[in-house]
């Protein structure tokens, strides 16, 4: 117990200091405090609704929702290692407690914290879906805090086996591939069956007969059930969470006493690259040559460019009808499309020196006029155009001919240029206007600084509606059919990315003390 409470009073020391911090960082705190209220009463709400539904339909349901939580608690928590402390074994290595007594304070911490209690108030919601007389609430208390310990521990299990791997920048490219992968999962039934759901309850069965018999399903049956079926699936879950237990503590034993290879000495290469033979020496050139490099080797530059061509693929596969022949058609699709991938691929500069950090010092000194800061801008955004117009080319083909509209294909790729230019010249304005840190951390979905959410949710709030603003006089003509305005399109988004760009060199220039330190906050 008294590692138990130990444990208890540091996670919820950690989550106090929240409110110790600046005004932004006690606005967030409150925020995700209501939002977490607020999930868990309406969880729970509509957990209890279930009730109404016919009983093996209810039964289904929540099958389904335990596994989903199940699987959420397994995979989330991949998203917040670097993040959360308590997430990674290393940081506890030189506490002295043995790996059994260690691993309770972990559970411990586990189970302490405002989204962790939310989403037991939503699991006991079972209860008022599936429970009948006291017996059967008695073993659905049972059940709900089985599913919950089996929660804790699978999502133990997981971040301790893969602690190793997460902080080494080939591990977080590949949680990064698997985290956009698990996204189009979501997608994967609506490109298989080609969006036929005429019949949701018989789909709802069929998945609820495959999961049945998962540790999840079965604790969600056994509240159903009852009596002594109830008792006998929830001893296999028991069983289950005991297994899970066990591989954790040893995942623990071996994390604790091996080495951290994580930060392997670096090698320097020296070689000419394509773009010291194309472009002339001077700071184009480096600033093209460094950009590019990020977008190869950093992790948070990789995740932002792969999310963006995940998700226009996509929008152009689902609107292609994903086989089905199920899709809108015409040429109004590949440009509508390619046009939205051009806005995916400009927010990525939106705050073009987030992820530069503390290191913008060093352009700050050689930037010594206006025009040198709208060169480090026209550097970033001809490498951003490098990587972004074989994209939108690829996206404007393969919606032109999943749609039949290949006669829209060459006003795609016009009206993608287009888009393309307008969204580097209004983030130009918005990374000297609202810039923010992009912290370097062991996890590259990391979106900001502790107390710059408010900033980056501004900074793409304000760039996206900037971009729709400016793209208007391309929009509404097209939307009358006068596709011809396409052409146009390109030599429209070079004027604005200069006009913009040179706007932005005007301002930034003038504070750049003020955007050296909003990009330089502590992770």
């Amino acid at each position: 117990m008294t590692t138990v409470r130990l444990f208890a009073e540091l996670k919820l020391r950690l989550l106090a200091g929240n409110l110790r911090g600046d005004l932004e960082r006690k606005l967030g705190f409150v925020f995700t405090l209501v939002v977490a209220v607020l999930a868990a009463g309406v969880g729970f709400f509509l957990m209890g609704l279930i009730r109404l539904a016919p009983p093996d339909v209810a039964a289904d349901l929540v099958i389904v929702v335990f596994t989903l939580f199940l699987v959420a608690w397994m995979t989330l928590p991949l998203m917040a290692f670097g993040l959360d402390d308590t997430l990674d074994p290393a940081r506890l290595a030189l506490f002295p407690l043995p790996t059994s007594r260690l691993a309770v304070g972990m559970f411990t911490a586990s189970a302490t914290g405002v989204w962790p209690t939310a989403s037991l108030i939503v699991t006991a919601g079972a209860l008022v879906a599936l429970a009948s007389g006291v017996g059967g609430f008695l073993i659905g208390t049972l059940a709900v805090l089985l599913q919950f310990a089996l929660c804790l521990v699978a999502s133990r299990l997981v971040t301790t086996s893969l602690s190793g791997a997460l902080r080494s920048r080939r591990g977080r490219d590949v949680l990064a591939v698997a985290a956009i992968g698990a996204v189009l999962l979501f997608q994967l039934p609506n490109l298989l069956i080609g969006r036929d759901l005429s019949d949701p309850v018989a789909l709802l069965h069929g998945a609820a007969q495959v999961l049945r018999w998962t540790p999840s399903g079965l604790a969600a049956h056994a509240i159903a059930d009852g009596g002594w079926a109830g008792l006998a699936e929830l001893a296999a879950v028991a069983l289950v969470v005991v297994a899970a237990a066990w591989l954790w503590i040893k995942s623990l034993n071996r994390a604790l006493v091996t080495t951290d290879a994580s930060n392997p000495a670096a090698s320097v290469r020296r070689d000419s690259g394509l773009v010291d033979r194309l472009l002339p020496d001077g700071p184009l050139a480096a600033v093209v040559t460094k950009e590019l490099k990020y977008m190869r080797r950093e992790p948070r530059y990789r995740v932002v460019w792969f999310s963006a061509v995940v998700l226009t693929a996509v929008l152009a596969i689902s609107f292609g009808g994903g086989g089905g022949g199920g899709g809108p058609s015409g040429p109004a699709v590949p440009i509508a499309l390619t046009a939205f991938g051009g806005l995916l691929v400009t927010m990525q500069l939106c705050n073009a020196f987030g992820i530069d950090g503390r290191s913008l010092w060093m352009n700050a000194v050689a930037i010594g006029s206006e025009r040198g800061l709208s060169v480090d801008l026209a550097g970033r955004h001809l490498a951003g155009a490098v990587v972004g117009i074989p994209i939108l080319v690829a996206v404007a083909v393969i919606t032109g001919v999943l749609t039949g509209g290949t006669g829209g294909i060459v006003w795609a790729v016009l009206a993608g240029l287009g888009v393309l230019g307008i969204g580097f010249g209004v983030g130009s304005v918005t990374s000297v206007v609202i810039p923010y840190t992009v912290p370097e951390r062991l996890n590259a979905f990391t979106g900001a600084a502790p107390g710059q959410g408010g900033l980056a949710f501004a900074s793409s709030m304000g760039a996206t509606a900037g971009i729709v603003l400016l793209t208007l006089p391309l929009l509404v003509p097209m939307l009358f059919g006068l596709l011809w305005v396409c052409a146009l399109a390109p030599f429209y988004g070079l004027a604005a990315e200069v006009l913009g760009r040179r706007l932005a060199a005007r301002i930034g220039f003038a504070r750049m003390p003020e955007m050296l330190a909003a990009v330089s906050k502590p992770a």
